[in-house]
C-alpha cells in the first residue's frame, strides 16, 4: 500500500494507452518518508505502516485515501478518536485502468480522472460510530483505491489513523494479555493499589513498553490520547493549525481559500471569523492524573480523598513507536474516614485536645441553662489551628487561632454549638479549649500581641544577663526559669520544644529563677524587666517565661536563647 495526496494521487493515474499500476511500498523510500514527518504532515494519504495524527471540524467531513495494488492483500485500519465521537466509513472501489475513450493517447483532464474515481461510491467495506478505538482486519483484500470517510458532528476534535499492509510483521500497537484487566488489590482512606498481567509485547517479544496510568473523578478513558485531549489546558479552536502545516487541501475553502467545487463562496473568510473570535480561555483545569511507572506491574495510587469514587486506566506505551494500548479500566471508592467521635465540653471546664497531622476534632457544647452569650477559649499549644463554631447548623465563627484567643458569641436559648478544630499541615497539634455561659470565667490568663523576650545585649555580663517582655492591663503572675543548654543548641531543637501548654509544673526546681505579679493599666508602659545572675561565664541558656492566670492554667512566651560574655 503506498499513500498519496489525492492530487498528486490522481496525477499518478495513467497516462497513456498502456496500463499502469501505482507503486507498491518501496520500504526504502518509505522509511525514508516516515523519518521525514512533514512528507505526510499536509496530505490526505494515509502512509502504510505510520500512525497519522489529525483534526476535524464540527460537522466538516475528512476524506483519507489509500491503494492496495494487489487482490489477496492483508489489511488492517485502526482510526482512534481522541476527544469526541466518529462516524467514519470505509470503502473501496476499482481504479481505471484505460485513458480516455477515443484512443488518442492524450491524458484526460485532471477533473475528469478525479470524477471518474472519487464520484462512484465504491463498496463499503466498513463504518462505525462511536468513541472506542475502532479496527477493521481483513487478512485478504481486494486491490483498489480505499478511501476513509470521517466525521464529527459534536465539536472539533483530534484523532489517530493507522493503516497498514502488513499487520503480521508491523504490530505497532502493544499487545494485551489474556486478561487485560486491572485488579485493585488494596483500598485505603487515601490509597488504591493496583495490579495488571504484563503485555506480552514485553514479556514475549522483549519490546520495550512502558506503562502509564490515568487517574480521573470523572470516568474511564477508552484511549491515551483522549486523556491527553482532556488534560490539555486550551479546549478553544483545537489549537488551530497553520495553512501549510496542518491543513488539507480540502480545508482551505472554509477558510476564504478558492477550491475546485466553489465551496469557498458560501463560506468566506470573513463570514468564517466567528471560528477565529471564539474565546480562547483556558478551561477549568480537571481533576484528572496521568503517570507513567516504567513497567512495573503494580503501583500504588496516593493522597486521594477519603470517601470518594476514582475511575483507574491503564495504558501500554510501546516507546518505539509511542503508540498505546488501553487496558481495561476499573474504578474504585476509598474507604471513609474514621467516623470522628464528639467530644462533650462541660460549662467552664478545660478540656485537652490532640489532633492528628491535617485530621480535624469534633466538639459539642449544649448549655444547661439559658444563657445570653458564650465565650469559647482556645490556647494553641504548637502550630495555628482552625476553630469552627456552628450553633444548630449555623456558621458563627471561622478563625486560625494562635496562641490563646478568645471568642465571645451571642446567645439562644436551648442552643447546641457544634465545634469543628482542624490540625496543622505542619504536623500534630495541641490545644485546650473552654466553653462557658459564665462572662466572668476566664482560666486561661491574656496575653499581649507579642510574647517574645527580648535581652539586652549591652547588659550582658560574665554571670548574667538582663531580659523584658510584654504584660497586659490584667494583674497576672509570672514565672521566669533558666536551663544550660550546649553551644549547639540549634533554633530548630527550640522550635520543638515550643509547647506552650507545658506548664511550670514541668520544670526542674533548680531552673526556676522567680515569679512575680505584674500589670499596668496604660498598656504602653505595660512592660517588666529582669536581670537574672548566678551564671557560668561563656554559657547559653535557654530562657522560658510563664504566666499563670487566675484559673491556675499558664501560658508560656517565646523562648530566648541567650549566651553570658566568656571575658569580662
Amino acid at each position: 500500500m503506498f499513500l498519496l495526496r489525492c492530487p498528486l494521487l490522481l496525477l499518478l493515474l495513467p497516462l497513456s494507452s498502456r496500463p499502469q499500476k501505482l507503486p507498491t511500498r518501496d520500504e526504502e523510500l518509505f522509511q525514508m518518508q516516515i523519518r521525514d514527518k512533514a512528507f505526510f504532515h499536509d496530505s490526505s494519504v494515509i502512509p502504510d505502516g505510520a500512525e497519522i495524527s489529525s483534526y476535524l471540524f464540527r460537522d466538516t467531513p475528512k476524506r483519507y485515501f489509500f491503494v492496495v495494488e494487489e487482490d489477496n492483500t492483508p489489511l488492517a485500519v485502526t482510526v482512534t478518536p481522541c476527544d469526541a465521537p466518529l462516524e467514519w466509513k470505509l470503502s473501496v472501489q476499482e481504479l481505471p485502468e484505460e485513458t480516455s475513450g477515443d484512443g488518442s493517447g492524450e491524458p484526460e483532464p485532471l477533473e475528469q480522472q478525479k470524477r471518474q474515481i472519487t464520484n462512484e461510491e465504491g463498496t463499503e467495506l466498513f463504518s462505525y460510530k462511536g468513541n472506542d478505538v475502532e479496527y477493521f482486519v481483513s487478512s485478504s483484500s481486494p486491490s483498489g483505491l480505499y478511501q476513509l470517510d470521517l466525521l464529527s458532528t459534536e465539536k472539533d476534535t483530534h484523532f489517530k489513523v493507522y493503516a497498514t499492509t502488513t499487520p503480521e510483521s508491523d504490530q505497532p500497537y502493544p499487545e494485551l494479555p489474556y486478561d487485560p484487566r486491572i485488579d485493585v488489590t488494596s483500598l485505603g482512606r487515601t490509597t488504591v493499589t493496583l495490579a495488571w498481567k504484563p503485555s506480552p509485547t514485553a514479556s514475549l517479544l522483549k519490546q520495550p513498553i512502558q506503562y502509564c496510568i490515568v487517574i480521573s473523578k470523572e470516568h474511564n478513558f477508552k484511549s491515551l490520547c483522549a486523556v491527553e485531549a482532556k488534560l490539555s489546558s486550551d479546549d478553544a479552536f483545537m489549537m488551530a493549525p497553520k495553512p501549510g502545516l496542518d491543513f488539507s487541501p480540502f480545508d482551505f475553502a472554509h477558510f476564504g481559500f478558492p477550491s475546485d467545487n466553489n465551496s469557498g463562496k458560501e463560506r468566506g473568510f470573513l463570514k468564517s471569523s466567528s471560528k477565529f473570535g471564539r474565546q480562547t480561555s483556558p478551561k477549568p483545569r480537571v481533576d484528572l492524573h496521568k503517570v507513567c511507572i516504567g513497567n512495573k506491574n503494580i503501583f500504588t495510587v496516593s493522597d486521594l480523598k477519603p470517601d470518594t469514587q476514582y475511575y483507574f486506566d491503564m495504558f501500554a506505551v510501546n516507546t518505539n513507536t509511542n503508540m498505546s494500548t488501553a487496558y481495561v479500566g476499573t474504578f474504585a471508592r476509598t474507604k471513609e474516614e474514621a467516623k470522628q467521635k464528639t467530644v462533650e465540653l462541660k460549662d467552664g471546664k478545660v478540656t485537652d485536645v490532640f489532633i492528628k497531622r491535617k485530621g480535624a476534632k469534633f466538639l459539642r457544647f449544649a448549655p444547661v441553662s439559658s444563657h445570653q452569650k458564650v465565650t469559647f477559649s482556645v490556647h494553641s499549644c504548637l502550630d495555628a489551628v482552625q476553630i469552627q463554631v456552628r450553633r444548630d447548623g449555623k456558621l458563627l465563627l471561622s478563625q486560625n487561632v494562635e496562641g490563646v484567643r478568645q471568642f465571645q458569641l451571642r446567645g439562644k436559648a436551648k442552643a447546641k454549638y457544634l465545634i469543628r478544630l482542624k490540625g496543622s499541615k505542619k504536623g500534630a497539634s495541641m490545644l485546650k479549649i473552654l466553653a462557658t455561659t459564665r462572662p466572668n470565667k476566664q482560666s486561661f490568663p491574656s496575653l499581649p500581641e507579642d510574647t517574645r523576650i527580648k535581652a539586652f545585649d549591652k547588659l550582658r555580663t560574665c554571670s548574667s544577663v538582663t531580659v523584658a517582655w510584654l504584660g497586659t492591663q490584667e494583674r497576672n503572675k509570672f514565672c521566669i526559669y533558666r536551663r544550660e543548654v550546649d553551644d549547639n543548641y540549634s533554633e530548630e531543637q527550640k522550635k520543638r520544644e515550643q509547647n506552650q501548654c507545658l506548664g511550670p509544673d514541668t520544670r526542674k526546681k533548680s531552673e526556676k529563677v522567680l515569679c512575680k505579679y505584674f500589670h499596668s493599666q496604660n498598656i504602653q508602659k505595660a512592660v517588666t524587666t529582669e536581670t537574672i545572675r548566678g551564671l557560668q561565664p561563656g554559657k547559653s541558656y535557654l530562657l522560658d517565661v510563664y504566666v499563670i492566670g487566675h484559673g491556675g492554667h499558664s501560658v508560656k512566651y517565646q523562648s530566648k536563647l541567650v549566651k553570658t560574655r566568656k571575658f569580662c
